[in-house]
């Protein structure tokens, strides 16, 4: 009976790897991996057994997302049980396959995968988000900041590494609800264009810099990154959770457009989530998989290693590299837990299914990087000066300025 080889099945992992876990079945027979069982799984029908035994993060995921599996029990004890029954259940060693280097990643594709991730609803993101809705790393100088501190220590981090001055120009590509484009203009007094492709951001960024008097000096577009027209028009570009979109085979394009439209001399800086695998695999017993599926249709992920080359190849100088992994395993928890205490209502705005996919993405990610399956880094770069002043830079000779009072 398939009952009795799901439950034969469990148990031998129990018994070479106990975990708090209780198996119930579609017939209401259970068994328990260890005495003080936190999580349940059930199984709701008998087509649920076969991602029981083969079990990996995407399986689990997709089980769960599709009905066909429900867990009870805190959400980040669910993630660390799914990684532990992946683990018993491995044969590759976690790592996902080489890229195929051949997804479209056309204007049209892009665009459609920014529209499905961000597109939901403004006050779907507004209810696990900080209050400026800056939907990428926050930065914990000291490590005990709430969120929304650490996310504006963010937004001034980011500042401080472009140098930002009165009346210099930025773009800043990818540019979100506006959080980055406003502090610049408020705080730094710089010239700021904006750009995003996702309909609901574009319209809540503008209003936000009406609402801020800020009309003169924020424009915020929807536009693609590559249809900014010009050269050497921007002293700095900033470029914040975005390049995971670009795709692989797409980098170097990518990172020549900010070549072209910076200015000799000016400084740019990409923030963006890296694979933690050298060959820029997905990693992290099919987590990779499950989130392309589900969450970033065509998102890929290179090492820092191939970043760094295909920044330099298109003629950035590096000055600095900083992995910001933690931060983001901290980000990603208190968006996970903030996600959890407003369930009811995020359900209402975007459906069980949808709300499901997102459980399991936040604190799924959140696992991911304490685990370092996956980092994310700050790399500042510089456009270097032609001719005699080639070796001359707008940067200080040490780093002492990102950290001033």
């Amino acid at each position: 009976m398939l009952e009795k080889q799901v439950l034969n099945f469990v148990q031998k992992i129990g018994r070479q790897h106990p975990m708090p876990l209780r198996i119930t079945l579609w017939d209401g027979s259970s068994t328990a991996l260890a005495e003080d069982a936190r999580v349940e799984v059930r199984l709701n029908k008998p087509g649920a057994a076969r991602y029981m035994l083969k079990p990996s993060l995407d399986g689990l995921g997709e089980a769960f997302v599709e009905g066909l599996i429900d867990v009870d029990g805190d959400i980040h004890d669910v993630i660390d049980i799914a990684d532990g029954l992946s683990r018993a259940g491995d044969t590759e060693g976690g790592r996902g396959k080489l890229p195929s280097w051949l997804a479209a990643h056309s204007r049209k594709s892009d665009r459609k995968a920014i529209e499905y991730h961000y597109d939901v609803s403004n006050e779907f993101y507004s209810l696990w988000l900080d209050p400026q809705m800056v939907y990428s790393c926050g930065y914990f100088p000291e490590g005990n900041e709430d969120l929304a501190t650490a996310q504006r220590l963010k937004l001034e981090h980011i500042c401080r590494k472009l140098m930002l001055s009165p009346g210099q120009t930025l773009l800043d590509i990818g540019c979100g609800w506006g959080a980055l484009a406003i502090h610049a203009a408020r705080e730094h007094g710089a010239q700021v264009v904006g750009i995003t492709l996702s309909t609901n951001q574009y319209e809540l960024a503008r209003e936000r810099v009406r609402e801020q008097g800020l009309e003169d000096r924020v424009d915020i577009r929807l536009q693609d990154y590559r249809d900014v027209p010009g050269e050497a028009v921007f002293d700095r570009i900033s470029s914040v959770g975005m390049f995971e979109h670009v795709g692989l085979k797409n980098l170097r394009p990518y990172f020549d457009v900010m070549y072209r439209l910076l200015k000799p001399g000016g400084v740019a800086l990409n923030h963006g989530i890296t694979s933690s695998d050298a060959d820029s695999r997905s990693v992290g017993m099919g987590a990779g998989n499950f989130i392309d599926r589900y969450v970033f249709p065509d998102g890929e992920l290179p090492h820092v290693s191939l970043a760094i080359r295909e920044m330099s190849a298109a003629g950035f100088e590096l000055a600095d590299a900083e992995s910001l992994r933690r931060h983001y395993a901290r980000t990603l928890r208190f968006w996970s837990d903030a996600f959890e205490r407003n369930l009811a209502r995020l359900t209402e705005l975007a459906g069980e299914r949808r709300t499901r996919i997102w459980r399991v993405y936040l604190a799924g990610c959140a696992h991911a990087f304490a685990q370092n399956w996956v980092n994310i880094y700050q790399l500042q770069a510089i456009k270097p000066l032609a001719g005699e002043h080639a070796a001359e830079s707008p940067l200080p000779m040490s780093r002492a300025y990102l950290y001033r009072d």
